[in-house]
């Protein structure tokens, strides 16, 4: 499809873009089933707490039109929308009064290995570290140079997603997906209140895990609690969830727990 550019057809940016320039801004990738997009709800939701933590202008009700009618052209794949300060002059100070700038992209449906769901996906242990970043943590920003650091580490088929930590060696995150440990029940998830993104369908999982009255918590999770884990997976909002069945030397089974939330995912995503 076409990209849009508030809301037009387009294939060009100003080069004057902050989000270019800077990074200045957010960006989704929505998952679109049907010409529905899935989980719309929180990846606004996530949106408009972005937009409201860097101050950027937005309209939600016209975002969300937006990407209903691009949905429902596009019909099957994944939907990037990326929202975007607009333009700027020389400098880092923001103009508090621009205009939000609205790009969005359709791309073919994602085409991982059905294995990586089925039997298990291996982790790399990435050496990039992300920074402590309070006023940012949780965001899905623009900026997105530590994830593309990691990745790079990286080329063989035999990892399918890299696990990050922070710089003190918590872990938070894989390079793309959220991370879960289940340890005796109880379903942990790393606290991303430093740095790391808060994926949609990692709040989708423990909003379901709520509901089913499994256990939950959000904490800091040491290598040491990683490595004594009975069950890790890893989840995003495109693929759902995928069981770890390894990371470096560190090895664990695809557990019930997991396939039990795991099936909760697809459902969400096959809709």
């Amino acid at each position: 499809m076409d990209c849009w550019v508030d809301g037009q057809p387009a294939d060009a940016l100003s080069l004057k873009d902050r989000g270019l320039a800077y990074g200045d801004g957010l960006f989704e990738t929505i998952a679109v089933r049907s010409g529905q997009p899935i989980l719309l709800d929180r990846h606004l939701t996530r949106l408009a707490e972005g937009c409201a933590r860097l101050a950027i202008a937005a309209d939600m009700a016209l975002i969300r039109h937006e990407l209903l009618s691009y949905a429902a052209a596009m019909g099957e794949g994944v939907l990037k929308l990326i929202l975007t300060r607009g333009d700027g002059l020389r400098g880092y100070a923001p103009d508090p009064t621009a205009p939000g700038r609205r790009i969005l992209q359709g791309n073919p449906p994602a085409a991982y290995p059905a294995v990586h769901a089925e039997q298990g996906v291996r982790l790399f242990p990435c050496s990039t570290r992300l920074a402590k970043q309070p006023l940012l943590a949780g965001l899905k920003h623009l900026n997105r140079l530590e994830q593309v650091l990691a990745r790079a580490e990286w080329q063989d088929g035999e990892h399918a997603e890299g696990l990050i930590l922070d710089q003190v060696g918590r872990v938070i995150e894989g390079v793309f997906s959220n991370l879960f440990i289940v340890r005796d029940g109880v379903l942990m998830t790393p606290d991303l209140k430093r740095c790391g993104v808060a994926g949609v369908m990692r709040a989708e999982i423990l909003f379901q895990a709520e509901t089913l009255a499994i256990p939950t918590q959000i904490a800091d999770i040491s290598l040491e609690q990683l490595q004594w884990a009975d069950e890790v997976f890893v989840c995003n909002s495109v693929y759902g969830v995928w069981p770890v069945r390894a990371c470096a030397a560190l090895s664990w089974p695809v557990g019930p727990l997991t396939r039990k939330l795991q099936t909760i995912a697809r459902a969400l995503l096959d809709a």
